[in-house]
């Protein structure tokens, strides 16, 4: 039955595989709603809140600017949020939203902050678009003033990254407290390992974050999290497995990707952006042999545009946007958002066959 489960991929069976796609996202829906349902405090709660929202939105009043003001930082926090889960939810795959979203953004405003002297950009139009102040003295340009212009973006997305861990943790720890044999391939994988004598790199590395975890704890947890780390998805099983406390879990999660971690990672691409930095950059692009000079000049004339772009306010007669890079990264952006889709469906068309054959066996 694995093997037949194997070929539900839309390049093998196009139709059984949309067919099962759309069972299972029917039998999602049903299930969260009929648990929406059950659940009358939510329900009231959610009433409540609703009309709150509705009542400060609607009535006119001086509390409006703050609605206007809470309204947009809510929109831009859920934005960031919502890429963080998109980065560790996907059935195994996940977009990567760091390298397409939240990357580019802190190098954006890294060489804004060089090049306009300040981090004072006007808002509007920033978040959504980047230009130097009209006035004001030059501030004093420095990593902590960068890294406080990009934290709220980076806290937020490492903290949706920390929500997207937990569907592995409550699948396991559901299967525990049901008796049943937690039927995931990792996990599985795991569980062979141990009984071999012999095993390779990777194999060392699961079986080394499976025992740090299980021993450690909480901070064993908070060390796993904190570094760039693709067997995550282990901690969360174990720690499901062996029914860890979610406070425990969650909390040595949270802490490890959203402070630790992402300041390692901003760190990293705030002093890759660097303004002396990235003339070392140029230099060691110029000095590659054979197609050095041919990737140097699109490079300096992009960053050169995005320069311009900074002081023109995006205005008429500013430098056209369109570029080699742009393009490149356009594309890039479309294989991998088509790559998470099509992940999606076969990952969820194999769970409704799954579904289905232990049901039958069940019966």
């Amino acid at each position: 039955m694995s093997s037949e489960r194997e070929t539900l991929v839309l390049w093998r069976r196009p139709l059984t595989t949309l067919l099962y796609f759309t069972l299972q996202l029917i039998s999602e829906v049903v299930r969260l709603t009929t648990l929406l349902l059950t659940n009358t405090t939510l329900i009231l709660t959610s009433v409540v809140l609703s009309a709150v929202v509705v009542a400060a939105l609607h009535f006119e009043g001086p509390h409006q600017v703050y609605v206007s003001v809470l309204q947009d930082k809510s929109a831009w926090c859920l934005y960031w949020l919502g890429l963080g889960v998109l980065s560790s939810v996907g059935f195994g795959t996940g977009l990567h939203t760091f390298l397409l979203y939240l990357g580019p953004h802190i190098a954006s405003v890294t060489i804004a902050a060089w090049e306009c002297g300040s981090t004072h950009f006007p808002e509007p139009p920033y978040p959504a678009e980047i230009t130097c102040p009209d006035s004001g003295e030059p501030m004093s340009i420095n990593l902590l003033a960068i890294m406080s212009k990009v934290r709220l973006e980076a806290f937020m997305w490492g903290a949706g990254t920390a929500l997207g861990e937990l569907p592995p943790y409550f699948m396991a720890r559901a299967a525990r407290l049901s008796g049943q044999q937690l039927e995931d391939e990792d996990f599985n994988e795991l569980e062979e390992i141990k009984e071999k004598d012999d095993l390779d790199l990777w194999s060392r590395a699961k079986l080394l974050m499976h025992n740090l975890v299980e021993k450690a704890g909480f901070f064993g947890i908070l060390l796993c999290a904190s570094i760039p780390n693709p067997l995550f998805d282990l901690a969360g099983l174990t720690c499901g497995h062996f029914l860890v406390p979610f406070t425990t879990f969650f909390g040595a999660t949270l802490i490890g990707k959203a402070i630790v971690k992402m300041h390692i990672q901003m760190l990293f691409v705030i002093f890759i952006f660097t303004k002396h930095h990235l003339e070392a950059l140029e230099n060691l692009i110029a000095s590659i042999p054979e197609i050095g000079p041919a990737l140097h000049a699109p490079f300096v004339d992009y960053m050169d545009k995005q320069k311009l772009k900074l002081h023109s306010g995006g205005k008429e007669g500013g430098p056209p946007t369109d570029s080699m890079v742009s393009k490149c990264f356009e594309i890039f952006l479309f294989l991998m958002i088509g790559y998470f889709v099509l992940s999606i469906v076969n990952s969820m068309a194999q769970q409704y066959h799954k579904d289905v054959v232990e049901k039958k066996k069940a019966q």
